[in-house]
Order: C-alpha cells, then structure tokens, then sequence
C-alpha cells in the first residue's frame, strides 16, 4: 500500500504598497485571527496557480482587477500549522503596482476595516506572519519559515 503523501495548504496574498503605506484588512467574524489585521489573501483553488489565485481573490475581497502580468512575486513562506489550522501552510506574496477599479470592502461580514498604513508601523494587531512577510517583502527577502519549533 502506498504512504499518503504529506499535504500542504497554499495561499496567495496581495501586498498593495503605495506612497509608503501598505493596505491591510481586518478579519471579522471568521472564526481565525478575529479583530487581527493581515494582507488581502485566499486560498489557491484546484486548477489554478497562485497567480491566478491572487487575481481571483482581489476581485472577491477588494473589488479590484488585477492582470496577470501585472502580478509581481515578492515573497514565499513556509508556515507551520497553528492551533485549529490543518497541514502545513505555503503563503506567496505578490504586489502589484497598477490595478483596475476601486479599491473596497467586497467581504464585509468578513473584514470590518480596510484601510492603509504606514510601512513602518503596522498596527500592534497585526499578525505575526503577516508582519514577519511585510518585513521580510521591505528588505527584499524573498523565502521564509514561520512557527517551526
């Protein structure tokens, strides 16, 4: 019999960076991380890559059009799971310096606030993860691991 192999769970996120202000959103009533800032982000589905996931996304939680090619990569992150995740995550950053539409709350009985902030000084409610990428993405630091003992 063969040994199922080891699964992880991938995501893509979205770091918007304009005039040294990054845009992050507040979870609400999801049951993970509530009342905890973090980037626009989603699971990648089967059938498509993290690019695709990225552009998916963004138009589900914040209203926007993104193009593939405009999709930059800036950062990986291989996380270990938390209390209540399952599996191992894999997290792929990308930024993106032009957009279509309006930047908005798609997802309000998720997220209670979207809103910009200074690059250097995220909220004090920022998730760790989160803040280790957003550290890691302004020092051009493109893999790291979180929550490995």
């Amino acid at each position: 019999m063969a040994k199922e192999r080891f699964k992880a769970v991938p995501a893509s996120y979205l770091a918007l960076i304009k005039d040294n202000k990054i845009l992050l959103q507040r979870r609400f009533n999801t049951g993970y991380e509530d009342g905890n800032y973090m980037l626009p982000a989603g699971h990648v589905d089967r059938g498509e890559n993290f690019t695709q996931a990225c552009v998916r996304e963004m138009k589900e939680e914040i209203g926007i059009s993104l193009k593939l090619e405009d999709v930059k990569f800036v950062h990986m992150m291989h996380r270990d799971s938390e209390e209540g995740e399952q599996g191992n995550r894999i997290d792929v950053f990308f930024t993106a310096e032009k957009w279509g539409g309006e930047i908005k709350n798609m997802e309000p009985e998720k997220c209670d606030d979207l809103s910009w902030f200074d690059l250097d000084n995220l909220p004090e409610n920022t998730i760790p993860y989160v803040r280790q990428a957003v550290d890691c993405i302004k020092n051009n630091k493109f893999y790291s691991e979180h929550g490995w003992k």
